[in-house]
């Protein structure tokens, strides 16, 4: 199935001050993030933001902020699953597509339940594998493969921007090019 940049969205789950400096491989992690951010942002795809417990865990990194500029309005959360928020789910609802790209930590938490509710709820979940991560290697490995079996679609930062980009020669194309290399 294609991924349609007309019926896309983007979550950004959790990427939080306080757990963000224990996730494994943080640095490159950030810098995939934010360059998704500001590839969707080019190609005009919606983006939501959810925060994690802030008072224990702090705000979002400073430089996913930036990436997302006026639209970076997060919504605070207690459950694991972005969809356990009932002011988040109504805005998913509202914004009427079916393409759910997630980024974020901790992929075997948060993520995946989120994937996993999106499924539950008829999304196609798009998870972005060089997006996501979890203080440990192996419990993003096996969320991962959980996600890939329970039908979510899993992809790369590059991949997904050139597939929503869809073909060469436009300005959209140059700039995400750009972006990516």
């Amino acid at each position: 199935m294609r991924v349609i940049a007309a019926n896309t969205l983007a979550i950004i789950v959790d990427i939080q001050e306080k757990l963000f400096p224990h996730i494994y491989d943080h640095e490159k992690l950030l810098d995939n993030c934010n360059k998704i951010i500001l590839g969707l942002n080019i190609l005009n795809i919606p983006i939501l933001i959810t925060e994690q417990y802030t008072k224990g865990l702090g705000s979002t990194m400073t430089s996913i902020k930036e990436s997302m500029g006026a639209s970076y309005l997060p919504i605070e959360k207690i459950d694991f699953s972005c969809l356990g928020s009932v002011e988040f789910f109504a805005k998913l609802k509202s914004m009427n597509k079916t393409n759910i790209i997630l980024i974020g930590i901790e992929t075997h938490v948060c993520v995946l339940q989120t994937a996993l509710d999106l499924l539950e709820n008829n999304y196609q979940p798009v998870i972005i594998e060089d997006c996501v991560s979890s203080r440990l290697i192996n419990n993003k490995n096996i969320a991962i493969e959980r996600m890939r079996t329970e039908g979510a679609i899993i992809s790369t930062y590059e991949s997904i921007l050139f597939e929503l980009c869809r073909a060469a020669g436009t300005d959209t194309f140059k700039n995400i090019s750009k972006l990516v290399k």
